[in-house]
């Protein structure tokens, strides 16, 4: 029965990721934690190569529509991955499952879930205002960010982020990618968003395996149910009313951010 719960836990996330495109790392983290009473450092490992798998076949469609500008991704990583290795590093050292580190992940994980929720409202009720197509010659220079160093220091805090956390790689990601790309059209915005989560994800999960906090079983689960989740949430996302599944999603994600912090 227990099984059954995962799967469907999995499809459910999986569900709302197709739906809305919110992160998976922002349901499912918080969800094994209060539901399934699992350990914050397994089920952030864990949640970690869950979402570097789920996002995988979304990249891999993306870049096949010509919608990923590896410039962006390239920019954001490297600060994203030097800044996952050295907290997955500073975890090693402290121990994950150690009391220090467990309170530093959740109360960390609660600011970011209020976090999260405050950007997915932003775009719950601003998102329309972005500019959804631009003509080739313009695109250039729509890809050039404010300063060169902005990117790379955006990618080193949501890096040390989402190693603690498994949350801000998305709604949190899109909202400073809006602000650095202020010309880019919101579906290359969130291209570029999920096409960078998967390196990401997958090198902070693949650390957090290598320091025992990976739940690989657990994982397995997980995903049998997210795949055919994703499959179904993105052939119904024109005809389910999204900003008002946002709006409730970022309601629950505060709730819980809150409720984190409080431990």
């Amino acid at each position: 029965m227990h099984d059954f719960a995962f799967v469907f836990a999995g499809f459910a996330v999986g569900l709302v990721v197709g739906l809305t495109g919110v992160g998976g790392g922002s349901l499912m983290t918080p969800l094994l934690i209060f539901f399934f009473g699992i350990k914050p450092h397994l089920a952030i490992g864990t949640d970690l190569l869950f979402a570097a798998f789920t996002k995988l076949g979304g990249t891999v469609s993306l870049a096949r529509a010509r919608l990923v500008d590896w410039k962006i991704v390239g920019q954001t990583a490297a600060g994203s991955i030097p800044a996952s290795l050295l907290t997955l590093y500073v975890l090693h050292l402290v121990g994950p499952a150690s009391p220090a580190a467990h309170a530093v992940m959740t109360t960390t994980l609660g600011v970011a879930l209020l976090l999260t929720a405050t950007a997915m409202l932003y775009k719950a009720v601003y998102g329309k205002s972005a500019p959804r197509d631009i003509a080739p010659a313009a695109l250039t220079a729509a890809t050039q960010a404010r300063h060169w160093a902005l990117p790379v220091l955006f990618g080193a805090v949501i890096g040390s982020l989402v190693t603690l956390t498994s949350v801000g790689a998305g709604a949190i990601g899109v909202i400073v990618l809006m602000l650095l790309y202020p010309a880019l059209p919101l579906p290359r915005i969130v291209a570029a968003d999920i096409a960078h989560a998967v390196p990401l994800t997958l090198v902070a999960g693949l650390g957090h395996a290598s320091i025992g906090s990976v739940d690989w079983v657990l994982l397995a689960k997980l995903l049998a149910g997210s795949l055919p989740g994703i499959w179904l949430g993105s052939r119904l996302v024109n005809s389910t009313p999204d900003r008002w599944i946002r709006s409730l999603l970022s309601l629950l994600l505060a709730y819980a951010g809150v409720k984190l912090i409080a431990i």
